[in-house]
């Protein structure tokens, strides 16, 4: 054998494979679950499980956020409406008040210095209500819708103003003066019935339908009414006030016939009607009103007239007192006395209700002008 070959034989005697298997990995024996205990789910599935946990949560915060927002803004608008409406309505309030002022004042001026100063101190009030409408900042919707409230106050007090200046311009010596006077008032005073028609219907219906558009509730538009019957300022009721004041004036008395009359007196609720012949029983609640009527028993129109009313029961008296603005001739008009806290004396014993209306100008035959009822009051 040469040398080459014994090398040969010597490497592959050394590199031959081994016979033997290489051994196999164990297994790891298998660990039973305990009894009671839930499968536990695959590891993979719980990190997807809590992200979608998270998820969810993040979208419910995320929702109740948006719902929180729109709570907050639902809110805030509606406190922004009311405020304004609370702020309108302290401007309504007055010129309602100053309304009925003027009402009372033309059914019951006696001399002509004394109601032209009274319109005029009345335009100046209407006036300060102007500049404090102006003053009042509406919400977006409604500033347009606001301006018809500022015309409405400046029509008042342009009627006012205009009408105190037609006043002190009359002439109760002047036939011609007195006779185109009434027409001259009623002009003027076609403002102040403008200003309640703006009011209501340009104002307050479209400042409420606003409030629907923007689904505002719970808050009401004031009204306002400056002339609550409008034949108190027509040319005819004018005319029956200059010829009061030129009677004043003069020291003569009203042209024409003159009267009133008291027809009956009711007690409410019920009704019950008073006698002035036999005892009635009227039940007191808290609701109890006396309501009297009144006639004009004359040809001519009357304003002002007052009645008044007295209750005497032992030694309590109580005393109430109602005016009729206007009623026209042969026409029935109504007071109503209410709001009374009886004493405990006035019950189980004799008591009166007096009712008296006081005589108009020019007025002579007084005798149906006053009444008195037996009453007994029980409890209802």
């Amino acid at each position: 054998m040469t040398e080459y070959e014994d090398e040969r034989i010597e490497f592959d005697f050394f590199d031959e494979p081994e016979t033997e298997e290489a051994p196999r990995a164990r297994r790891r024996p298998r660990r039973e679950r305990p009894p009671g205990r839930p499968p536990q789910p695959p590891t993979g599935l719980v990190p997807l499980a809590r992200l979608v946990g998270l998820i969810a949560l993040a979208i419910a915060i995320v929702v109740a956020f948006v719902f929180w927002v729109g709570a907050c803004q639902g809110k805030s608008k509606h406190d922004e409406y009311a405020s304004y409406s609370a702020r309108v309505r302290t401007v309504a309030a007055s010129s309602n008040a100053l309304g009925r002022e003027f009402a009372s004042k033309l059914v019951s001026a006696l001399k002509q210095p004394d109601l032209e100063t009274s319109l005029q101190q009345y335009a100046q009030q209407e006036q300060q209500e102007y500049d404090q409408a102006q003053q009042i900042r509406a919400p977006g919707p409604l500033r347009q819708i606001h301006q018809q409230l500022v015309d409405a106050i400046e029509l008042r007090a342009k009627g006012l103003a205009g009408l105190g200046a037609a006043v002190g311009q009359w002439n109760p010596k002047s036939d011609a003066s007195t006779a185109a006077a009434p027409d001259a008032l009623a002009r003027q005073a076609e403002l102040l019935i403008a200003s309640d028609v703006v009011w209501e219907q340009l104002y307050r219906d479209a400042a409420t339908q606003q409030l629907k558009q923007q689904g505002v509730t719970g808050v009401v538009i004031p009204s306002s009414t400056f002339v609550p019957n409008t034949e108190l300022v027509s040319a005819r009721s004018f005319g029956v006030l200059l010829q009061h004041l030129k009677g004043a004036s003069t020291g003569g008395t009203p042209s024409g016939s003159h009267g009133s009359q008291l027809i009956s007196v009711v007690a409410n609720p019920g009704p019950t009607t008073l006698s002035t012949t036999t005892a009635t029983t009227v039940k007191v609640s808290a609701d109890l009103a006396f309501v009297a009527t009144v006639e004009d028993s004359g040809n001519s129109q009357e304003t002002g007239v007052v009645v008044h009313l007295t209750i005497t029961a032992g030694s309590a008296t109580i005393k109430r007192t109602q005016t009729i603005q206007l009623i026209q001739p042969a026409a029935q008009e109504t007071v109503t006395f209410s709001n009374f806290n009886l004493p405990t004396a006035a019950f189980g014993n004799r008591a009166t209700v007096k009712v008296d209306v006081a005589p108009v100008p020019g007025e002579t035959n007084l005798s149906n002008n006053t009444a008195t009822y037996t009453v007994f009051f029980t409890l209802g």
